[in-house]
């Protein structure tokens, strides 16, 4: 659509969501960075499906959405911006931090880079399973397209690079307990691709790949 180019504001906005990795209310956007999701910009976002809003009290609560991860990672470009020095450093960051902290740290997007958690640190057990189910929670509301929408194991399963994957199997099969939540197997077995069987999860004797949350 004519116009929907990105502003200056409007990428600042997607590093800075890209940094939270979580949900931020817009008046937090303001206080912290100085940056202010105005209505054109929401739904400029909303149709590029960049950033996810919905209304929270007198303000809105904002997201980086799934095409939002993408758009950071691979496509963000600050050089023709017109703020020259700004732009290069920004440009410098992305560069480095896609060719060399993502190698590094093993992860495979900056989805999964900054929503890490560190489970190995000073928790107890029950403390490591409530950050789990948090961050499992948190990386399903960052991938669905709407509340309650469908989300394959697949895809979930790239932000957990860092956690054994026994211990994300035992999350979700507790998950899948709670009221309102879903796993199922594919609809189409014919269709599932081999890192989808990989991503399976074995639960009630079946292999399910797909997770809903909010049903």
């Amino acid at each position: 659509m004519a116009g929907d180019d990105l502003t200056p504001s409007e990428n600042a906005t997607l590093i800075v969501l890209m940094a939270e990795a979580r949900e931020v209310l817009n008046t937090d956007l303001k206080k912290l960075y100085g940056l202010d999701v105005t209505k054109k910009s929401r739904d400029k976002f909303a149709r590029r499906r960049y950033v996810s809003s919905r209304k929270s009290g007198p303000t809105f609560a904002l997201q980086l959405d799934d095409d939002g991860w993408a758009q950071v990672q691979n496509e963000l470009e600050f050089r023709s911006r017109g703020a020259t020095a700004h732009a290069a450093a920004l440009t410098a960051l992305l560069a480095s931090l896609r060719d060399r902290v993502l190698d590094r740290s093993g992860c495979k997007s900056y989805a999964e880079l900054f929503a890490l958690n560190d489970l190995r640190g000073p928790h107890s057990a029950g403390d490591q399973e409530q950050i789990l189910r948090t961050r499992i929670v948190n990386a399903y509301e960052a991938l669905a397209a709407e509340p309650g929408g469908w989300v394959s194991l697949t895809r979930l399963r790239l932000f957990f690079g860092d956690v054994p994957r026994a211990a994300v199997d035992e999350a979700l099969r507790k998950l899948s307990r709670e009221p309102g939540v879903n796993i199922v197997p594919a609809s189409n077995q014919k269709m599932l691709t081999e890192a989808d069987a990989a991503a399976a999860l074995h639960l009630g004797g079946q292999e399910k790949h797909s997770l809903a949350i909010g049903v």
